[in-house]
């Protein structure tokens, strides 16, 4: 079965850093495009920051950009989402994701990813 689990999140001070963290088992992790998605209460889930799984192309929303960084491990299963200068509206649950290709078009659509983790609260306060 495969298993996507996320840590790293809590509750932070804006202006603080946070560093997410997502190890995957039971599937061909390096074969795998990465993202990060979050959703926030009463909000539609949206990619943040999402990696292929080759070369290393990348994505990252225009909120995220310069504060947000992915980055993945494939000898360790896992992916990384380091984020500096957190702001009050990145509260969510994030969550990682995979799925097994890349389209510049959709990448940052949830429907495109096949599996899930459980996500991680993070909260950070004004």
């Amino acid at each position: 079965e495969v298993q996507l689990v996320e840590s790293g999140g809590g509750l932070v001070q804006a202006g603080e850093s946070l560093r997410l963290s997502c190890a995957a088992s039971e599937l061909p992790f390096e074969d795998y495009t990465i993202g990060w998605f979050r959703q926030a209460p009463g909000k539609e889930r949206e990619g943040v920051s999402c990696m292929s799984s080759t070369d290393s192309r990348t994505y990252t929303t225009d909120s995220a950009k310069g504060r947000f960084a992915i980055s993945r491990d494939n000898a360790k299963n896992t992916v990384y989402l380091q984020m500096n200068s957190l702001k009050p509206e990145d509260t969510a649950v994030y969550y990682c994701a995979v799925q097994e290709g890349w389209s510049d078009y959709d990448v940052d659509k949830p429907w495109m990813y096949e599996y899930w983790g459980q996500g991680t609260q993070v909260t950070v306060s004004s």
